[in-house]
């Protein structure tokens, strides 16, 4: 039987955590004799209605520092649980969760596809507002990067099984964060918010600009450019713009907002060249001190969104008025005025 130290490591935390915990199997990831799950943990409140915040990791096998990092963040939440009184209340208010390997015959087989040749974050039903070029998502071969999958077909099995779990989570929620951990763009570590599709402003722009202060002045001198994705580039398909698209937002009260952690993994091929020879390479901190250094190195950022998801009275409003001033502020900082 094929093994993968990042599963082992999340089956074992499962058993240790018995019943502090709820854990299932989402789906299964294939490809011949490779079969592995896809593992969801679950902490906190059990109420449908209750805030919620999850950690993503995976999605790309190559990426495998995102399923790492996520798994590092799930195991300090799980000690920090056992014993810090305060997270223990938040706990009976919240509701935290996490998908830490989405695409684990990716990350086994070291490829950014899953195992039928799908860039997963290309393979939602979302068609970008402007024509893309490869990296945004096409469907000529399944042999070249960034395809889409065939036209009309169901999503894939990974891509399924991550929009019904944070579907079901999400959906009765008055506030959801989530945050998909991923590498492989930058110099700098980036928390990006919807839309991929588009370079127009998304709706809950004043809630990103919101939180985005929140951060600014908690954390002054944090090391994230917060900014739309496709201030960056933009492209079809996007399972986060699918999730957010398909959240009703019918009671104002409802509110989610999909976060994307892209760890600038550029800084790292810039300290070590050589490793831009290796097939994780560019993606990955190859050197020990650096990977540590990176598992360690969103701790903040969780404890934040923790945080932020439990007291959203310290930056969302109820003022139609603040909200217009957060909406033209934040159109003015991203969109040059728009």
């Amino acid at each position: 039987m094929s093994f993968l130290p990042e599963i082992q490591q999340i089956e074992n935390k499962i058993q240790e955590l018995g019943a502090s915990a709820r854990s299932e199997i989402l789906a299964y990831s294939e490809l011949g004799n490779l079969k592995f799950p896809i593992h969801k943990v679950s902490f906190g409140s059990l109420d449908p209605q209750a805030p919620v915040l999850g950690f993503v990791g995976g999605v790309h096998g190559l990426e495998r520092i995102g399923a790492q990092v996520c798994l590092a963040l799930m195991n300090s939440l799980a000690e920090l649980a056992a014993w810090d009184k305060g997270l223990q209340r938040t706990l009976q208010d919240i509701r935290i969760f996490f998908i830490p390997t989405v695409n684990p015959v990716g990350i086994y087989r070291k490829t950014r596809c899953n195992p039928h040749g799908v860039d997963l974050m290309r393979n939602a039903p979302v068609e970008a507002d402007a024509p893309q070029p490869w990296i945004g998502g096409h469907r000529f071969s399944r042999k070249l990067p960034w395809y889409r999958g065939e036209l009309g077909a169901d999503m894939e099995i990974e891509s399924h099984a991550l929009v019904q779990a944070v579907q079901k989570e999400i959906s009765q929620s008055r506030l959801a964060l989530t945050l998909d951990i991923h590498s492989g763009f930058g110099l700098q570590d980036q928390l990006w918010f919807p839309y991929a599709k588009t370079v127009q402003p998304f709706p809950d722009l004043h809630h990103a600009f919101s939180l985005k202060q929140l951060l600014d002045r908690t954390y002054p001198y944090h090391f994230y450019r917060f900014e739309p994705q496709a201030k960056n580039y933009t492209t079809h398909g996007d399972l986060w713009d699918y999730l957010y698209d398909q959240t009703p937002r019918s009671q104002s009260e409802q509110i989610y907002l999909p976060l994307c952690l892209e760890m600038g993994s550029w800084l790292w091929v810039k300290k070590n060249p050589l490793q831009i020879f290796k097939a994780e390479g560019p993606f990955n901190p190859l050197i020990g001190h650096r990977h540590k250094r990176t598992l360690r190195r969103h701790n903040t950022l969780m404890e934040f969104l923790i945080r932020a998801v439990s007291s959203p009275e310290s930056w969302i409003s109820a003022s139609s008025e603040v909200q217009a001033q957060h909406r033209l502020a934040a159109q003015e900082l991203w969109y040059g005025g728009v």
